[in-house]
């Protein structure tokens, strides 16, 4: 007998899930970086993947001389370039003339032309290379600046040389400046207020700079004949022919801390004497000591012992008129 087939079941057939669209995934924002190092050291960042970025100035650091210590520049700025040792570093006219005349005002009186390299000398280098380069470094035409302005409601001339420019040195055109500056005073009938900074005279010049010793020491004569005062500020450093001439010749002498002040450099005297030169040698609170300088003022006090000192001795004049 046939059995009768088994009814099948028919499976009922999966169903298919169509594949659906994933959803665009959003990027991650770019990470910030570096403003915990930031805040340690400023002006040194990280920048991130999507931060363009930025060149930070090679020179935003100063090394104190006397420490090492680095010094934030804006801060040296702040503190008109005095470091937290109390080195009072070297700086220009530009800086000069804002720290010294009223709210940064002053004029700027030219320098008289000279001839150059009358000479023609030549060392290691030609001197008018010499000069090419300090011009192109300074942006001056020489050591000298001369500016008119009031200082603490004074009007006065100020006259500025520049360490900078071939180490101050004393030649022809700084012969002729500072007796522009002299004259332009006696045709104001205002005090001269000089800031010497120099290493001496010239020696590209030879005897054509030493007779600038001569010509400015008339030229401060012609100052007292008309009873103009002439105060100097002594800078660091301050040494050789511009010590022997019109920098020791003023009615008042101011220094800065720790300029050092002389002839001869301490090294050329030891050598010469054969005897070692007691501390502080040839610095301004030392000459002060000696009588050589009247007082040593910080370079942010300057502007008001200036006004003072320069408003007295005005003063004095018209009383003596």
């Amino acid at each position: 007998m046939a059995k009768a087939p088994k009814p099948t079941r028919d499976k009922p057939e999966k169903a298919v899930k169509a594949a659906e669209p994933s959803a665009p995934v959003a990027p991650k924002p770019p990470r910030e970086r570096g403003s915990w190092l930031a805040r340690f050291a400023p002006g040194v960042r990280l920048g991130g993947a999507a931060e363009p970025r930025r060149e930070t100035p090679d020179n935003l650091w100063v090394k104190d001389p006397d420490t090492g210590e680095m010094i934030y520049r804006p801060d040296l700025e702040a503190a008109w370039w005095v470091t937290p040792s109390g080195r009072h570093m070297r700086i220009g006219p530009k800086l000069r003339f804002a720290y010294t005349f009223d709210d940064g005002a002053f004029e700027a009186l030219p320098t008289p032309p000279v001839v150059e390299d009358p000479l023609k000398f030549v060392d290691d280098r030609p001197y008018v290379d010499r000069l090419k380069t300090a011009r192109k470094t300074t942006g001056a035409p020489d050591a000298m600046a001369i500016g008119y302005g009031r200082i603490k409601g004074v009007p006065a001339v100020a006259l500025v040389q520049d360490f900078s420019f071939m180490g101050g040195s004393l030649g022809m055109a700084a012969g002729e400046g500072f007796i522009a500056a002299a004259e332009a005073a006696i045709k104001r009938k205002a005090p001269l207020v000089a800031f010497t900074a120099a290493g001496g005279a010239r020696m590209q010049e030879g005897p054509l700079s030493l007779m600038q010793m001569a010509r400015t020491t008339l030229a401060i004569q012609e100052l007292k004949q008309a009873r103009l005062p002439y105060v100097v500020v002594l800078t660091d450093p301050t040494t050789g022919g511009v010590t022997a001439s019109y920098a020791m010749l003023g009615d008042i002498h101011l220094a800065e801390p720790g300029a050092m002040i002389g002839f001869a450099g301490p090294r050329v005297i030891e050598e010469t004497i054969r005897e070692t030169l007691p501390p502080g040698f040839q610095r301004s609170e030392y000459l002060v000591e000696k009588g050589m300088v009247d007082r040593v003022t910080p370079r942010k006090e300057l502007p008001e012992t200036l006004g003072s000192l320069l408003g007295v001795l005005m003063a004095g004049r018209a009383r003596a008129a």
